[in-house]
This record gives C-alpha cells, structure tokens and sequence, in this order.
C-alpha cells in the first residue's frame, strides 16, 4: 500500500537506535534504486494514520529525499502484538538497551506487569526487573547518546554503567565529553581502566578532556615509560610492602635470636633505614604543607 508520510504515526521511534554510516548509505541507495522494502505498520485509532511498527530509518531517509510517500504493509494485529511480533523477527539483533526501551514502552503505554511481560518475551520476573533496572541505574542522558548512536550500547553497558554505580556525575560527564568524539569500545575501555586506578587529577583529566589522556596514554605506551606520578606511587607501594615484610620476623622473634656481631649490622642498617625514611616523611610533610 502506497501511504503519505504525513499519514505515519512515528511514536515508537525512540525504541531504535540511529547509525548515521548506515543512514547515509541507506540515502544514497534510496536515491539510485528507490524503496525496495516495504515498512510495517498497524491501523491506528484514526482511520486516516497508521502507526510505524519497522521501517523508521526508510521514512527518515525518505524524508530527507523529499519524498511525500513510502511504500508499507498493514499488520492486521494490535500495537503490542505487532511489537513483539517485529522483535521476534529481528532476531538476535538487539541488545539489553533494545529489550529495556521495549518493556518500559509496553509497561507504561499498555499497563503490562512484570508477570506478563515476562511471559511475552519468554523471560524470568527478575530478567525483566534487571532491564528495567538499566533505565534507572544509567542516566537519561547517556542512553540519549546511544539512542543517537553517539556511543555503542557495548560501551555504555561494559563501562559506563559500572562508573554510573560508582560515580553518576563523573559517568554523565564523561559521557558528554565522549560526544564529539565517536570513541571505539576500546578508547572507551581505557579511560574507563583510568578513572578506576588513577589519581583525582587524572579523573579529572578523563571526564574533562577524555581526548588529552587518551593522547598521553598512546604516547606513553609508545614509549614504554611510566610518568613521574605512577613512578613515585610505584615506589610507594614497593616501600609500603617491603616494610610489611619485614614486620613479619620481628614477630616471629628473629631479634632475640642475633649473634652479637650480626646484631651491630642491624643496629646500623636499621638506623640508615630510618634516617631515609624520616627524610622522606619530612620531606611529604612540607610539599604537603604548602601545595598550591
């Protein structure tokens, strides 16, 4: 049936994620070899409007053509029916932002329960509860981004959504600064491992300007040196667990088990020892005591 675009109902159109690489393609072969698959709607409660069920980045393309009209097939079904009904024959295509979008849709659309969508997608209660769950524990803001295909549903789930658990500001301004970029899953992966081992001014530096240190990380592993910064906790740490190792024999009593000679060697070792580490202290003490 030939309709007029005016005539569609786009209502579910926030169910589908954008790919503008795919769109633009899609434009293109529109344009040479025009509409060779029908979209899919249902009747409407006015007779003269019909509802898109599949088929949204054709009318878009169409639109941006200058076409008044597209070519669809009527499914003589309800809206609910019809939805499902699509999705079964997507396959295995969608993703948990997919499954979430389409059961908070259903749920408060059509008044569905938890019971009865788990029913319809042949799920558990607590599978439904979960991706239900995903439209409260990530911000709106960031499943916008996905929406517009700005950033992969692989990305938000693996990454962002973890940070949100942590941090929800620092996931939503991460996430605002990633816009302009169009990161890889990989990109997103490193900043992620960079905001969870790094300092507070390298988290600053990550969800402020995630391109700089995504820069600076690719310049380090080229060369194959750590910075100053990660040098000295480095060392720290090393210091922090050699001083927990030799606790252990004193413990164990290795003082009073000394010959006298080997004694003295300690005596002298362990006052070198504390005349370096006092230093260090001091030395902390007083950058620490006029920072900034």
């Amino acid at each position: 049936m030939e309709l007029e675009l005016h005539q569609l109902e786009l209502r579910y159109a926030r169910l589908r994620k954008r790919q503008p690489a795919q769109e633009r393609q899609l434009v293109a072969s529109l344009a040479e070899l025009g509409q060779q698959l029908p979209i899919v709607v249902v009747s409407s409660e006015d007779a003269a409007r019909f509802i898109v069920i599949d088929g949204y980045k054709r009318v878009r393309a169409l639109g941006r053509l200058a076409c008044d009209t597209v070519r669809g097939t009527c499914w003589a079904m309800d809206e609910v029916e019809a939805l499902l009904l699509e999705r079964r024959l997507r396959g295995t295509g969608e993703d948990a932002f997919d499954q979430a979008w389409l059961l908070a849709e259903l749920r408060e659309r059509f008044g569905l329960s938890l019971e009865e969508l788990a029913r319809r997608f042949e799920h558990s209660k607590s599978w439904v509860s979960r991706r239900l769950g995903l439209l409260e524990r990530l911000p709106a803001s960031i499943h916008e981004q996905v929406r517009g295909g700005g950033l992969s549903a692989y990305a938000a789930m693996k990454y962002l959504l973890p940070l949100a658990r942590a941090n929800t500001d620092a996931a939503v301004r991460l996430a605002a600064a990633l816009a302009p970029l169009a990161p890889t899953s990989r990109e997103v992966a490193a900043l992620y491992a960079g905001w969870q081992s790094g300092t507070a001014r390298t988290r600053e530096l990550i969800v402020t300007s995630p391109q700089v240190y995504l820069q600076a990380l690719s310049n380090a592993q080229g060369s194959d040196e750590p910075s100053a910064t990660q040098r000295w906790l480095n060392d720290l740490n090393a210091l922090g667990g050699i001083a927990r190792r030799a606790v252990k024999p004193l413990e164990a009593g290795l003082l009073r088990e000394l010959l006298e000679t080997e004694s003295l060697e300690v005596d002298r070792a362990f006052a070198r020892m504390k005349t370096d580490i006092e230093r260090l202290l001091g030395r902390y003490e007083l950058e620490r005591g006029h920072a900034g």
